[in-house]
């Protein structure tokens, strides 16, 4: 009876042990589309067997195992951040590119060509109101575009620093939230194996990294530590060092939770492409159109002033500004009358040799070796190739983050067909065990019935 026994508390302990692999196996199933969720394994450890000892063996229950690789879960962050560092910056700069249409009836290139055009036209009738009227006409238009064009580039710059606040706030609060899961992982050891918060962090990771770009390490009591820009603690176990911003000169900083300056080690990420608008790729743009209004009212102002109007006077200036640092917000018309246009040289009067001469400003190399027209398309054919290889990166970083989860859920993810060959599996086992039952039951019943027949 012994034996029997025995083998009964065996049998019975395999069933519960296959009860709880099929747990873990519905539990697989249920969350196939889980985001973030990783495979669990039920483990089975063969029990001591010595029957000299008692030891009747059979299977155990071990830990459950998640068939998560840390290695490729970095690989995945790895090209969150480069594909958030891309799709934002191809969606800004996306909104500056009509601003340099080239192509456009109305923008600043056709502008520029129009006001020549003007000046041409003065060389036929130098004294014609209505000639002079369309050089006022033609600059008031230019001047309105490239205001508008400096206009549209401050307005996108001044949505991205308003989004990098945006951005900063969410790093924070998903900061608190690994904090929180640390912090269960560090009150008790068990928590480390529970699915839920596996998932809930590695999804916080996961997200935080589109964001910006960070270096993860697990500590041995299972908490993540976060590093910014591999760097600049963000969380170290239960505790969250907040990040700020700060917009100082047109310049976007970000700060640790001490204040320092840790700006230039944001390189990926949403945040890493907010700050490489606002503080270098727009400014830039701003920069080379200011140049071109600086330089384009300087030198028309400048042969106006060489020549005469029809007083007989020295030509009034055409175009005005505030200062160099915003020449292109602010450049305009001045209070310019058609009489003081200086249409000829002091050498004769009357004439059309000025107007022939700012005619020619429109071909002639007057800034950085370009002639204005040119330089204002070398600056759209940046901006158009910032886009076009901003838009390539972020269809390339979007193959990649896709054959990373791919890889990743080769390894991790739930595959339905391989789970429903392991209830197979376990289900003839179970039932091959429980029919082992049975059969010592029956046997248990006839023992017990022939030995009580023996005894009457």
């Amino acid at each position: 009876m012994g034996s029997i026994s025995s083998a009964l508390s065996i049998a019975a302990s395999a069933l519960t042990v296959f009860g709880k692999t099929f747990d873990t196996i519905e539990n697989n199933i249920t969350n196939a589309n889980t985001p973030g969720y990783a495979e669990q394994e039920q483990s089975l450890q063969a029990e001591a067997f010595d029957p000299a000892t008692g030891l009747a063996g059979g299977v155990a229950a071990g830990p459950l195992i998640s068939t998560r690789e840390e290695y490729l879960e970095q690989g995945v962050r790895d090209q969150q951040q480069s594909l958030g560092y891309s799709t934002q910056l191809a969606g800004d700069l996306g909104q500056v590119q009509p601003l340099f249409d080239l192509t456009s009836t109305t923008g600043v290139a056709n502008s520029l060509n129009s006001f020549f055009n003007t000046f041409s036209q003065l060389t036929v009738n130098p004294n014609d109101e209505v000639s002079r009227q369309a050089v006022i006409t033609a600059a008031d238009t230019l001047a309105q575009n490239i205001n508008q064009s400096a206009s549209g580039i401050q307005q996108v710059s001044a949505n991205a620093t308003s989004e990098t606040g945006t951005v900063v706030t969410q790093i924070n609060q998903l900061a608190s939230q690994i904090a929180s899961i640390n912090q269960q992982y560090q009150g008790n050891s068990q928590s480390t194996a529970d699915e839920s918060l596996d998932t809930d962090v590695h999804n916080a990771l996961e997200t935080l990294s589109g964001l910006a770009n960070i270096s993860v390490i697990r500590s041995s009591n299972g908490a993540y530590n976060v590093y910014l820009g591999g760097q600049t603690p963000l969380v170290l176990g239960d505790t969250v060092s907040a990040i700020s911003t700060s917009n100082v000169s047109s310049r976007t900083a970000i700060l640790d939770s001490n204040g320092n300056d840790v700006t230039s080690q944001i390189t990926g990420g949403q945040l890493g492409a907010l700050v490489q608008e606002t503080n270098t790729t727009l400014p830039g743009y701003v920069n080379t159109l200011n140049t071109l209004a600086k330089s384009l009212a300087d030198t028309v102002n400048s042969t106006l002033a060489n020549g005469v109007d029809e007083n007989g006077n020295a030509g009034a200036a055409l175009f005005s500004y505030d200062q160099a640092s915003n020449a292109a917000s602010t450049i305009a018309v001045t209070g310019i009358t058609t009489d003081q246009i200086a249409a000829a040289s002091a050498t004769a009067p009357g004439g059309n040799d000025n107007a022939v001469a700012l005619t020619g400003l429109g071909t002639s190399p007057e800034v950085g070796g370009y002639s204005f027209t040119q330089f204002y398309g070398n600056l759209g054919a940046q901006v158009g190739s910032d886009v076009s290889s901003a838009q390539q990166d972020q269809t390339q970083d979007q193959d990649q983050l896709t054959q990373a989860q791919a890889q990743r859920s080769s390894v991790s993810g739930v595959d339905i067909n391989t789970e429903a060959a392991q209830v197979l599996q376990f289900e003839q086992a179970y039932t091959a065990v429980g029919k082992l039952v049975s059969v010592l039951q029956d046997l248990t019943t006839t023992i017990i019935d022939a030995v009580q027949a023996t005894t009457t």
